[in-house]
């Protein structure tokens, strides 16, 4: 599996050296030449003119593949700041999970540069090993090294399951990781398990056609079988008494293997709404009938000290600012109470919600969708029933209130 240019079609008219985003390619002697390791991101291919540039594949032979040799699920830990996201937690338990219906070792691996205190408390979380690439050019992320690390240990190793988060630098080096393995890679998924038939095949369940319809896709013959899992979505396990072994791995790199050089970081100010980390989420949709009408979805937040979410309608009519948007094509929230006011409960919606503790839905139409996975449903005219539950609140807030003085 390589890229390839054919020098006889090559008109040496630099094309794709400008869109390499690695610097691997020169014009030497008026014909592309590749110079420098290529990741097969084909952004040469689709900007050659003349279409002198190809990729060839290996073709996967499915009866020489030996998918007994693949064993075992792995994690791909992310960390920032020396600090694990917590998706990489949340991905623990459904991993256990797998691994246990297999059979086989729960394995993180984490690329990263003084992790050593924080890895001491991950390995409470259900896994059997990590392992630990350590160097100090690994504190941030990088590209390339992580791609060709990971794709090298995948190789060595064999796992049967890569689970990865699909945070902005998951869904980066993921897809780049498969197309070097020559597997398949499902995106965003909002549900793994093992097929109990075959009871080796991986079921990745997520949303298609616009969130419309749940698709479970298989990869029945090649491996490692690659998910990403969007942040949310599976909840953080509680901590084991058996604590996973760590083995250190330092690699041999050099700053020279660095395609691309970090001059500055900049933290990014943090944005006032929360929505992942918010214990209590009041939400809004198309039922609420307008901008001003917000408002009363904002009264009832205000009082119960939570965030306010919109569904796709009230984000794409104008009523809440796209960052608030909950859903498949939003945010995915999974907090200790979700309170969705006139939301009709379209797939997406709900795939983006379905990790909440108690979901409370209010909608006068009884046939609404949102009402199959409410814990509680309240049929009727939100701006009659929130002012109401909103009226109620006060009332038993004033009642504690007075009753801790008394006690006082």
């Amino acid at each position: 599996m390589g890229i390839k240019v054919n020098h006889e079609e090559c008109m040496g008219c630099g094309s794709c050296v400008e869109v390499c985003p690695y610097g691997g390619i020169q014009i030497i002697n008026e014909k592309a030449e590749i110079s420098g390791e290529c990741n097969l991101c084909g952004a040469c291919v689709d900007a050659c003119p003349v279409n002198a540039i190809t990729i060839e594949r290996e073709e996967v032979d499915v009866e020489k593949l030996n998918l007994s040799q693949y064993k075992g699920v792995w994690i791909i830990a992310e960390q920032s700041d020396c600090k694990i996201h917590a998706v990489s937690y949340q991905l623990m338990g459904k991993g256990r999970e797998l691994a246990d219906k297999l059979e086989v070792k729960l394995t993180v691996l984490a690329l990263g540069h003084d992790l050593k205190e924080v890895l001491e408390d991950l390995a409470q979380f259900g896994a059997d090993e990590i392992i630990y690439i350590e160097h100090p050019l690994l504190k941030n992320y990088h590209s390339e090294l992580f791609v060709k690390i990971i794709t090298n240990l995948i190789n060595e190793h064999k796992p049967e399951i890569v689970i990865i988060g699909a945070t902005p630098m998951g869904r980066d080096f993921a897809p780049r990781v498969s197309k070097k393995l020559n597997t398949g890679l499902t995106a965003d998924c909002t549900g793994l398990d093992i097929d109990p038939e075959t009871r080796t095949l991986l079921l990745q369940t997520r949303p298609t056609f616009g969130g419309n319809i749940m698709a479970t896709i298989k990869n029945p013959h090649s491996r490692p079988q690659m998910s990403t899992v969007r942040p949310g979505i599976f909840k953080i396990p509680s901590k084991t008494e058996k604590k996973a072994t760590i083995r250190t791995i330092h690699p041999e790199i050099k700053q020279e293997d660095l395609l691309t050089r970090i001059v500055k970081i900049i933290s990014r100010e943090k944005k006032k709404i929360n929505l992942e980390d918010a214990r209590i989420i009041v939400s809004g949709g198309r039922g609420v009938g307008s901008k001003e009408n917000f408002g009363i979805i904002e009264d009832l937040a205000k009082i119960l000290n939570a965030e306010v979410g919109g569904s796709r309608v009230a984000v794409e009519l104008g009523w809440v600012d796209p960052e608030q948007q909950v859903g498949q094509t939003g945010k995915t929230v999974a907090p200790k109470l979700y309170i969705a006011c006139g939301i009709s409960g379209a797939i997406q919606h709900r795939v983006g919600i379905e990790g909440s503790d108690i979901i409370v839905a209010i909608n006068k139409d009884p046939n609404a969708g949102i009402f199959e996975i409410a814990h509680y449903g309240i049929v009727g005219d939100l701006h009659k029933i929130i002012p109401a539950l909103i009226k109620e609140i006060k009332r038993i807030k004033a009642e504690e209130e007075i009753e801790t003085c008394l006690q006082s």
